[in-house]
This record gives C-alpha cells, structure tokens and sequence, in this order.
C-alpha cells in the first residue's frame, strides 16, 4: 500500500514538473522561435522524462527573472 502512494505520489509531482514546463514553452519564452518551441514541444512528448530534464537544465535564463 505504501508503494503505491509513492508511485503515485511520484507520477503527480511529475506531471506537475511537466505541465508547468509546457506552459513556460508555450507563454514564456519570447526569446524561442516557433520552431524551437515546437521542437522542445515534440522532444518533450516522444521523451517525457529526459525531455523534461533536457529542457529543465538547457533553458536559458529568463533575462528578467532577477529584477524583482
């Protein structure tokens, strides 16, 4: 019983992670062409897990995220 609360647990915040890093591709990211987009987009999909961790780590900062 404890194993699947965990697993479920897991899938959760990981759908969480994913979702929110679709919606940062798909509003805030001006600096990305559409191509780009779309490439991270298909990467994201067709590789959930390592898309999601490429994408997390490769991204560039967003230029006013210190400014606040």
């Amino acid at each position: 019983m404890l194993i699947r609360v965990l697993i479920l647990t897991a899938v959760a915040i990981y759908v969480v992670f994913w979702a929110r890093a679709m919606l940062d591709l798909a509003r805030h990211r001006p600096d990305l062409s559409g191509s780009a987009k779309a490439g991270w987009a298909i990467v994201m999909l067709i590789l959930p897990f390592a898309g999601l961790v490429l994408y997390t780590m490769l991204r560039p900062a967003r230029p006013h995220a210190g400014r606040r």
